[in-house]
């Protein structure tokens, strides 16, 4: 059912994901993205500074002619690092009909995000789920679906999601009502194509062409800027971009002196490099030095009254910021 624009809104209350994460990253460089994972899959993404996310999460459906799968809901996973210094998390998902793999990098030169996915499974194809919250807020997100991807936007404010091998068909919805997930929950596979949302509380949902690639999700001040981005990150290869990634990451590492880490025993060295290396993902690009309280959303406090959003979770960055130190 290809219709143009989506029923149901606004949509349901819009609420952000779980601040337990798994991990934290970002790369080091011109590129101005802050990522978070939780229950395996991507959860807030924040551009262009530490304390103003854009997604509430991207996670990830599974479907076969008589089978699909949300892998957050299943929550069986395993996430491996490359080294207990470098923030490259490598998520697998284990079902008994598939086996899905994930990459997670940012573009050290670029306001990008990539993931770098496969998924093994016969008959089955893979659906990336986005959920817009434009400005660190869920409510009045317009959406649509491009020829270059996923794109939302909000006061001046925009992001697309786009594949490397593109997508065969997509849908933008109002969560709750025609959203993705619940195309799958109400008919058992992805009947619904519509083109355009908004205001309101949205997701997104496309059908990959390819079950293996990577996906960009590029942020700017304009959409023609987020294609741009989008398309130039994945132009120039994800293997590239985790080179600089890798690279730049065990540049700064080597400048960081903490004496006798050389001489502890590896559990407790290898707590104190990651406890260092979330420290610096933490910090802002814009004043050198200067740190945010937590990449999770649901930190402190979080009150919207007449349109108005008030957190006072930043309150507690002084007294995050010793206790982050007192750790390492």
């Amino acid at each position: 059912m290809n219709q143009q624009h989506a029923p149901g809104g606004p949509g349901s209350t819009a609420t952000w994901t779980s601040s337990a994460k798994d991990m934290v990253g970002t790369a080091i460089g011109q590129g101005r993205v802050w990522f978070t994972v939780g229950y395996g899959i991507l959860n807030e993404v924040y551009w262009p500074s530490c304390s103003t996310p854009h997604i509430r999460d991207l996670g990830f459906i599974i479907a076969g002619d008589d089978f699909w799968s949300e892998v957050k809901r299943v929550n069986q996973y395993e996430l491996t690092t490359p080294s207990s210094s470098l923030p490259i998390p490598k998520i697998v998902h284990h079902h008994e009909r598939y086996r899905l793999e994930l990459e997670i990098i940012t573009d050290p030169a670029r306001d990008v995000l990539l993931i770098r996915y496969h998924l093994e499974g016969e008959g089955l194809r893979l659906y990336p789920l986005l959920a817009p919250h434009i400005g660190g807020d869920g409510d009045d997100n317009y959406g649509s679906v491009s020829p270059h991807g996923l794109t939302a936007h909000k006061k001046g404010r925009h992001l697309i999601l786009a594949a490397e091998s593109g997508f065969n068909r997509a849908s933008v919805g109002y969560v709750g009502s025609s959203d993705g997930w619940q195309d799958f929950s109400q008919n058992g596979y992805m009947s619904w194509e519509y083109q355009q949302a908004g205001p309101g509380n949205l997701a997104m949902m496309g059908e990959l062409n390819r079950n293996s690639g990577v996906l960009a999700l590029a942020f700017s001040d304009s959409a023609q800027g987020a294609a741009t981005l989008a398309a130039s990150s994945i132009a120039a290869g994800y293997q590239e971009a985790r080179r600089q990634y890798a690279y730049l990451w065990a540049a700064w590492n080597e400048t960081v002196n903490f004496p006798g880490l050389d001489k502890l025993p590896k559990n407790l060295s290898d707590a104190v490099r990651t406890s260092i290396a979330v420290i610096k993902t933490h910090e802002g690009r814009t004043f050198p030095g200067s740190l945010v309280a937590s990449l999770s959303t649901p930190w402190g406090i979080r009150i919207k009254t007449l349109g108005v959003i008030t957190s006072y979770g930043h309150a507690t960055l002084l007294k995050s910021v010793l206790l982050c130190w007192l750790v390492v």
